[in-house]
């Protein structure tokens, strides 16, 4: 680790450090990361894409993560001249300013391909958050091996992946894990929404991709009705990452908005403590909804293109999709994927979990040994892992 004030640089200017972070959650880890560097480099300079909190943290923003956000086969081929000229762009500008170390974060279709260039012209390449190789053919660590000098993961169960491909990663433990209590406050959390302890909540989250809110919140909100029919005292919170998805939300509620449903502006972490039950989008709400200690239903469509493509090519390789089942490496929580996500079958499974206080009680003991494994003040151990790249030959 370089002692405050050190200039590794060899050409003797203050540390430069590029990052392009792709979307709301690559901000997030970004902004954490960019906080710890400087701390050990506080003369450090920062540029590349980025969104508010990364700005704030410092970053000379050059472009905005939003342009980098797109999800799925047939969303990003619709975008890829776009994305293509983006990252030219941005290759010849990161070329010209020359940083000490391009630290990639997440976007791995975006990202994986300007860190290789990157690495060629002799600049310093890490990848922060490794693609799904657990899920999606192990072969490609070797891969992103060509790409990223250091691969910088979130879950215990990849880096042996890519040593076993020659690659170096490195566990540095989940930045959420960090900011969850391990106990969270589920009465404090009622009480800033004006919530009793006895009224039946479900958080509802969609994603925060405008294309999952269009395809996921429909039928979310009618499985909402369904419960409600079983629970009718139900309250449904939906919190809205930003002003866009607020307005994809507004749109789906209509003119018609439920009573019983309420629309929250960000305060995700609160909305899931306040809940009795979350129901969600696969992917990282999934892992926030466990560390809030939250039994949840799973439910997730991707568009009708991009499945075809996805089971014709035989590219998914598990069955378990969400992130408590694979830490967890046996269903602890209902997924209900493609076909199977409809009003009735999610409503279901929501029920399940009020009518089963027991099996609530169960998750607890195995969310909070996976929680525990997770906690390692992530952003310090992917700064000190930066830190010593950049220290040696």
């Amino acid at each position: 680790m370089a002692l405050p004030g050190h200039h590794p640089s060899p050409s003797g200017r203050p540390l430069r450090i590029a990052l392009v972070a792709g979307e709301a959650s690559g901000d997030l880890l970004g902004a954490g990361l960019v906080q710890e560097l400087r701390r050990r480099f506080p003369d450090a300079e920062f540029a590349g894409v980025g969104g508010p909190r990364l700005r704030a943290a410092g970053l000379q923003a050059w472009h905005d993560c939003s342009e980098l956000a797109v999800m799925g086969l047939a969303e990003v081929l619709r975008h890829l001249p776009r994305l293509l000229r983006l990252r030219r762009s941005l290759h010849a500008r990161l070329l010209a300013w020359r940083p000490d170390v391009f630290i990639g974060i997440d976007a791995p279709d975006f990202n994986l391909g300007l860190e290789r260039k990157l690495k060629q012209a002799g600049i310093r390449t890490v990848h922060y958050v490794s693609p799904s190789v657990w899920a999606w053919r192990e072969g490609r660590a070797a891969k992103i091996g060509r790409s990223a000098d250091r691969v910088l993961c979130l879950f215990p169960m990849e880096p042996p992946i890519y040593q076993r491909h020659g690659v170096d990663a490195r566990f540095v433990g989940h930045p959420l894990a960090d900011s969850f209590a391990m106990e969270p406050d589920r009465h404090g959390a009622r009480t800033s929404f004006a919530l009793d302890d006895a009224t039946p909540v479900l958080a509802v989250l969609p994603g925060s991709r405008l294309g999952e809110i269009q395809r996921l919140l429909p039928v979310f909100l009618d499985a909402a009705r369904v419960v409600q029919q079983s629970l009718p005292a139900l309250q449904v919170l939906v919190p809205a990452a930003n002003a866009a998805c607020r307005d994809a939300i507004e749109a789906c509620l209509g003119d018609a908005r439920p009573a019983n449903v309420r629309l929250v502006d960000g305060h995700a972490h609160e909305v899931m403590v306040a809940s009795d039950v979350v129901l969600l989008a696969s992917g990282t709400a999934a892992l926030e909804a466990m560390l809030a200690k939250r039994p949840m239903v799973v439910g997730y469509r991707i568009s009708a293109l991009t499945y075809r493509l996805v089971m014709l090519l035989g590219l998914m390789k598990v069955n378990r999709y969400s992130l408590p089942n694979v830490l967890a490496n046996e269903p602890i929580v209902p997924e209900l994927m493609q076909g199977d996500c409809t009003a009735d079958k999610l409503a279901a499974a929501v029920m399940h979990w009020f009518d089963h206080p027991d099996a609530r009680a169960t998750l607890l003991p195995r969310y909070r040994y996976i929680h525990e494994k997770l906690r390692r003040d992530a952003s310090a151990s992917a700064a000190d892992a930066v830190a010593e790249l950049l220290a040696g030959p």
